[in-house]
């Protein structure tokens, strides 16, 4: 069971992490417009903000599933909700996936700022965190903010491993993303595809 929640929460991240958003288009374009230095260093950025908030996932939600099993449960159906309303919106939105043709250079230390603001003060990474950690944490095995924490971590680096093999190809992936917009339309299939069934299997195994 464990082995198995690896596996899909590996194959789910890798999907949410690729699917088109704000992250993986601000590395692209600081590729396109400032090189892949600038790009590696918003991916860096990026991550960095995801640590904050696997850190503030773990102590937060910590302390309110260790009160009780009805408040994992509760934490678990309204994740698995908001994951299938993630997934719906990649269906209808699955075309959004746009570069700017224009970006004004800036100093690499603000392009790290900037790329780290963006995560920790996005409150829909906080509440995406919340509800998707706890889908593969299990309270019966003791360690839950400890397993919060791997997990809200792995999730950090598989995006700063994939987030630099993005920047140093942002060039021509810049270039050929523009000119192929049904790319875009099938990664949002695809996300939109593993959200809705992510969720409904923890809602529907919650049941069992």
């Amino acid at each position: 069971m464990v082995e198995t929640n690896f596996v899909l929460f590996l194959t789910a991240s890798l999907v949410v992490i690729l699917a088109p958003g704000p992250d993986n288009i601000l590395v692209l374009t600081r590729g396109v417009t400032q090189g892949r230095g600038a790009a590696l260093i918003s991916a860096a950025g990026a991550s960095l903000g995801l640590v904050v908030h696997s850190v503030f996932a773990a102590v937060g939600l910590s302390a309110l599933l260790a009160q009780s099993a009805v408040a994992f449960s509760v934490v678990k159906y309204a994740g698995a909700a908001y994951l299938i309303y993630l997934g719906v919106r990649a269906l209808l939105d699955r075309g959004s996936f746009a570069l700017p043709r224009e970006e004004s250079p800036m100093g690499l230390r603000k392009v790290f700022t900037q790329a780290v603001a963006s995560n920790v003060l996005n409150p829909k990474i906080a509440v995406f965190f919340l509800a998707y950690l706890p889908q593969f944490a299990d309270p019966a095995t003791g360690g839950t903010a400890l397993q919060l924490l791997i997990f809200g971590l792995i999730f950090a680096l598989l995006t700063l491993a994939l987030f630099c093999a993005l920047a140093l190809f942002s060039g021509t992936a810049g270039s050929w993303l523009r000119t192929r917009p049904k790319f875009a339309a099938g990664l949002g299939w695809l996300t939109g595809g593993v959200l809705i069934s992510l969720g409904l299997r923890l809602a529907l195994q919650d049941r069992q």
